[in-house]
């Protein structure tokens, strides 16, 4: 959120280790990303093909002002998943049930970004509607695949990644160092140095580690798997044996090995070097996708023989042989195992002939979390468990995936997405809970009681949701209608025991608190707010008593809502406040979009509302509902003035006002939360003044563009000079405006010819 932002790559890992060679490859694939909206980049397994990806996407990332996002797919076993990954990379939330393509396509409509979708071969023909479908409904999108095979469509250009160059005999010559001209070389050098440190390649073994990098073909993966060996077996040795296990494989002729077999040797080599309980570990281990923590590798692996020391063990030996990654973040360590030798390690399972049982170990694991994360989830613990399941959501995906595809396991499947009603409607994302339960259902699962529960939340969010915005987009407070006096329920007094917090008693409080505020809810929509401020403060007190915030968040808001109504405009804005300062608020954009929101209309109602301020409000709010892909109960159709922020562009006039808007725009959240609170003020000129701040600095592209508005060229010639889409230039335009804190081009025009003869001077 907000223009310094605009320009990110987001969801590529940090690069662990040098990325080496690939100048041209590059400069290539660049070449062919500008020519065309859709590259594939294929190639054999272990060529390279994310790295480079990835390698590429980082230099063009300030092409693209709305981002460069990495997809990961290789983590995906259901084909229908493919543009609810994209959704979730953008950060998009669908909190409808409306099919994840056309919430995609409504996002990318109007942006200019690019899209790597990496690991497509296995889900390739969602892939390849995905991508159609996209760059015919866009301009600005572009689209970088990786992939074993292209995507057939009509436009794609291919890029097929060769493997490194390595020298051939006569390259080696006497007194030369070839390492240097050679990145086959430099990478074994590089990953060789990092488990024997001071290693070099020179004179006295580069014809033995040009041999071994032919022999490999060049291919990184084999090359890096072969590298961690120089510790325990030197160059010569490692080439001898390497030599050996080529001869046996090809019949004596290394040109009869094409590159899958290759790789597949190499990692043949590397699983026999492995001890007996590391190669069992490694099959069990490859029923995870993505990463996973100590916790879980135990979970599938121990038992039978093998206990949590010996697991333990045995992944260290895993990640000492680059077998598997180890990452960490946040202080958590987690393991990853690549795609090809997970691929791998499936083949080795199904020899064994335990695929199922240990992916009934890897579901089972993953359901008792989703129950234990369901009973602590109304408590202190949201954040944590947040980060936990997006961690593990990749596997959750698996593991579900699993009940709904093995006879028999579909009722596991539909009692385990429903146990994760809270993460699908608390996280916005309530589109993918209801595909799980949807699919479980149509598997023959019936429904039973955790469905129940997630459909109730699901539904009493959907009308909170809707209420809320419907009672704020009057110009007025409701009133109850002749007709609308039916009584309204009146839930029983909480129970005494729910006010001691425990955790068998900490689902029945989170569902006591929401009916709270549902019924609240609707006592605003029917114009009786008065009614429902004592549940609302029930709620919030009973949210207080466990160190619950989601919830807390939900009822302070009905809480504001209901003084709005009743005209208490101070007490409103005193709530809305109340609710920014809960960290989790802040963490989950469309919770801060709605605070804020409902902060700048009690603001903007009272009396003596400050005009200026509800606008930087009201453009921190339209942005940040941008920037996940729109209010989803949003009651105004495009282009229609809604009566929020009506009053505040009367007070100020539509250039002030859209001053205020662009400077709330380029607020960060975190900026935004302290504008709101009253911690900080937007570092801007005051209204007419001429004068920007004096840190301001322009990007490059934002200065070309501040030089073309100096000559006096309107927004189409400034996108025709600079060979961009005209929505681009206007965003430039726009952060220039916001940085500088002008309401209009010609304070830019005079400022940068300012700039230029105190420079001159």
């Amino acid at each position: 959120m907000g223009g310094s932002e605009a320009r990110r790559t987001s969801g590529f890992p940090t690069e662990l280790t040098s990325f080496v060679g690939r100048r041209d490859e590059a400069a290539e694939v660049r070449r062919l990303l500008s020519a065309g909206r859709l590259l594939t980049l294929t190639g054999p397994g272990g060529v390279g093909k994310t790295r480079l990806a990835g390698h590429v996407a980082r230099q063009v990332a300030r092409v693209f002002p709305d981002g460069v996002w990495l997809v990961p797919l290789a983590a995906l076993q259901d084909e229908a998943f493919v543009p609810h990954a994209v959704i979730e990379a953008l950060g998009v939330r669908n909190e409808s049930v409306r099919p994840p393509l056309d919430v995609l396509v409504e996002y990318l409509r109007e942006r200019r970004l690019l899209i790597v979708l990496d690991n497509c071969e296995h889900v390739l023909r969602s892939c390849a509607v995905l991508a159609a479908t996209v760059l015919a409904a866009t301009e600005g999108v572009r689209v970088l695949a990786t992939s074993r095979h292209r995507l057939g469509l009509v436009g794609e250009r291919l890029f097929e990644v060769p493997p490194l160059s390595a020298p051939a005999p006569e390259e080696v010559a006497a007194g030369t160092v070839a390492a240097e001209r050679f990145p086959a070389l430099r990478l074994f050098a590089d990953r060789a140095a990092a488990v024997v440190p001071g290693f070099t390649v020179g004179e006295g073994n580069q014809a033995a580690v040009a041999r071994l990098c032919r022999r490999l073909d060049g291919l990184p993966l084999a090359i890096e798997l072969a590298a961690v060996r120089v510790r325990s077996l030197g160059v010569d040795r490692l080439v001898e044996r390497l030599d050996d296990r080529y001869r046996l494989l090809t019949g004596g002729s290394p040109a009869s090995a094409p590159r899958h077999r290759t790789l597949r040797s190499a990692v043949d080599w590397s699983h026999e070097l492995c001890t007996a309980q590391e190669q069992l570990v490694w099959a069990w281990l490859s029923v995870f996708v993505g990463s996973f923590d100590l916790a879980a590798a135990e979970a599938v692996c121990a038992g039978e023989g093998i206990d949590s020391a010996d697991v333990l063990d045995a992944v260290a030996g895993l990640v000492d042989k680059s077998v598997l990654v180890r990452e960490e973040t946040g202080g958590q360590v987690r393991y990853r195992l690549l795609v090809s030798l997970r691929d791998y390690g499936r083949e080795k399972l199904a020899e064994l002939g335990e695929v199922t049982a240990t992916r009934r170990r890897h579901r089972d694991h993953f359901a008792r979390l989703a129950a234990e994360y369901e009973r602590s989830w109304f408590g202190p613990d949201q954040a944590e468990i947040t980060d936990r399941l997006q961690a593990d959501r990749h596997n959750i995906g698996s593991a579900l995936d699993f009940c709904l595809t093995t006879p028999g396991e579909a009722q596991h499947g539909l009692r385990f997405a429903s146990s994760l009603w809270f993460h699908w409607v608390a996280d916005g994302i309530w589109g993918q809970g209801r595909h799980w339960m949807d699919r479980a259902l149509g598997a023959g699962a019936r429904p039973d009681d955790a469905l129940t529960r997630a459909m109730w939340a699901g539904a009493i969010m959907s009308l909170v949701h809707t209420r809320s915005a419907a009672v704020l987009a009057g110009t007025a407070a409701p009133r109850a209608a002749a007709d609308d006096e039916l009584p309204v329920p009146t839930p029983p007094p909480v129970p005494a025991g729910l006010l001691t917090p425990g955790r068998s008693r900490a689902t029945l409080a989170s569902f006591v608190v929401l009916t709270r505020i549902e019924l609240a809810c609707t006592l605003v929509s029917r114009g009786r707010p008065e009614q429902a401020v004592p549940l609302c403060r029930e709620a919030i007190a009973l949210c207080e008593a466990y160190g619950e915030q989601w919830a807390r968040g939900w009822a302070l808001r009905t809480l504001a809502l209901a003084h709005w109504a009743t005209g208490e405009y101070d007490s409103a804005a005193e709530q809305a406040r109340a609710c920014l300062r809960l960290p989790y608020t802040v963490k989950q954009h469309q919770s801060l979009a709605r605070t804020l929101g409902l902060l700048a209309a009690a603001e903007e109602s009272a009396s003596a509302g400050p005009a200026e301020r509800v606008g930087v409000l009201r453009g921190a709010v339209d942005r940040i509902w941008r920037d996940i892909g729109g209010n989803p109960v949003e009651p105004f159709p495009p282009g229609r003035l809604r009566c929020a922020g009506r009053r505040a562009r009367e007070a100020l006039g539509d250039p002030a006002y859209e001053r205020a808007h662009r400077r709330g725009g380029g607020l960060t959240a975190d900026e935004a939360v302290a504008y709101a609170l009253g911690e900080a003020a937007p570092q801007v000129p005051r209204q007419g003044s001429e004068v920007p701040p004096d840190d301001v600095v322009l990007t490059p592209r934002e200065t070309q563009v501040a030089e073309l508005i100096t000559q006096g060229r309107t927004n189409r010639q400034i996108a025709d000079a600079l060979v961009i889409a005209q929505r681009t230039a206007e965003g430039h335009v726009e952060r220039i405006l916001v940085k500088l804190g002008f309401s209009n081009r010609s304070q830019v025009a005079a400022w940068f010819s300012a700039q230029g003869e105190g420079a001159a001077g």
